[in-house]
Order: C-alpha cells, then structure tokens, then sequence
C-alpha cells in the first residue's frame, strides 16, 4: 500500500459489566489516540466476563465512542459479546456502530456460551485489515484463512496475563514473518475479570517486517500509536 494509516493500540481502565462506563473509557482513548484505527482488546466493553449481555451495535451506551470517532476521524475496533452470541468485535465511526466479527477459536469455557465466527477483513482507506482475537493468534490457520482474503495488516484484541506479556508479541512477529503484513495488538492492563486480576498491558505494532515499532507501557489508559505504510519512522507512545 502506497498510502499510510494511522493505527493505534488502546488498552482502557475497565470496570466488569459497566459498558456505559467503558465506553466513556473507550471515547477518551479515541481522542487521546489521534489516529485512523483505535483497536481495542477482547471484551473491552464489558471485561472478560463470559456471562456478559451481548451488546448490540444500536445500544445507545456506545454513544460516547460514535462522538469520539466522530471529532477525530477514528475508526474503533472496539472488543464486546455480541448477538450471535459471539465473543465480537464491533466497528464503530462517526455513522454508528456494526458487528464485523465474531471469535473463531473458542477456549472451552467460552464454547459454552458462545458460537464462533468465521475469518474476516474490515477496509479502511483502502487497506484491508484482518481481524482477530485473542486465541485466534495463536493459530496459525487462522491468520493463513485471513490472509487468503487479501490483507495489508492484522488487527486483534486480546488478554493475557502479566506473565504472558511477551505471548502476544511473539504471535505477532510470526504472523508478519509468515505472511508479510503489518499487525496490531490491544492487550487488556489492569483487572479485566474471569480470573485476569493481572493483565499484561504492553499492546504493541509490528511491522511487515516483524519490527516492534510503538509498544504501550503495562498501565490502564496507555495507547501505542504508529503508521503503517513507509518506514515507521512516526511511531509513538502516548
């Protein structure tokens, strides 16, 4: 891709279950972020609390991140149950919100109260962006039946704890080296529920490369912004 986006990596405060609080949570990372892309981890909007409500994309407690996204021009990558019921992944803009996936790989405990989805691509300013979340890192399989829908980047939400802080980095380099696409990790900071008392942080951007180009500290509230595109020569941490 000749033409560059901004992308960055959001890692909120979350409260269990309070979506309206997390979506407030949510808007001050878009405005902080000042990108194109804001990906955010796997059930931000809630905790990964797999006796969550789903969250439709018409749910008005979204509307602080449709007005950020508004104001800045942002696409959010946001991590919530949704219908289906699905561990999902909602993109919302200035326009609103809609579901663009749903989980593939279940861990067993989520199988129980989720069906998955299948592999899918978001377009924004004509980049094609994989997407993923959290298990479905470590599947190589995955990332092969998302690249075989033409990408230029792999995004994913996801949580791990703080002792698995390098687990994320480690799936992104391989998926770069694999693949040849830039991608993009939001790693959950800070309590998240379902037994993350200690979460990881440390969301990080890889270039097509396997270049580490902008990494979040370990702190709720931290962002990791970059440019995919060119040398990552605008990298930063906000």
């Amino acid at each position: 891709m000749e033409q560059r986006l901004t992308i960055a990596v959001a890692q909120p405060r979350c409260a269990a279950h309070d979506v309206r609080a997390n979506a407030e949570a949510h808007a001050e990372a878009v405005r902080a972020a000042g990108a194109r892309v804001v990906v955010f981890p796997e059930m931000s909007l809630t905790g990964y609390e797999l006796d969550a409500v789903p969250v439709a994309p018409d749910d008005d407690r979204l509307a602080p991140i449709v007005a950020a996204c508004a104001e800045a021009g942002t696409v959010a990558l946001v991590g919530a149950p949704v219908p289906g019921p699905c561990i999902g992944m909602l993109a919302v803009d200035g326009e609103g919100a809609r579901a663009v996936y749903g989980k593939v790989y279940l861990h067993g405990s989520e199988a129980v109260h989720f069906v998955p989805g299948e592999p899918a691509v978001i377009e924004v300013d004509g980049w094609r962006l994989g997407l993923a979340i959290c298990r479905d890192t470590g599947i190589p399989e995955h990332a092969a039946r998302t690249a075989a829908l033409g990408i230029d980047g792999y995004v994913a939400g996801v949580v791990h704890t703080d002792r698995e802080a390098g687990l994320h980095g480690e799936r992104a380099r391989r998926v770069a080296a694999d693949h040849g696409v830039w991608v993009a990790t939001a790693a959950f900071a800070g309590p998240t529920g379902g037994g993350f008392d200690r979460t990881s942080g440390r969301s990080g951007i890889w270039s097509s490369g396997g270049e580490l180009i902008a990494e979040a500290g370990a702190a709720p509230d931290d962002v990791a912004r970059a440019v995919f595109g060119g040398r990552p020569q605008s990298a930063e941490r906000r």
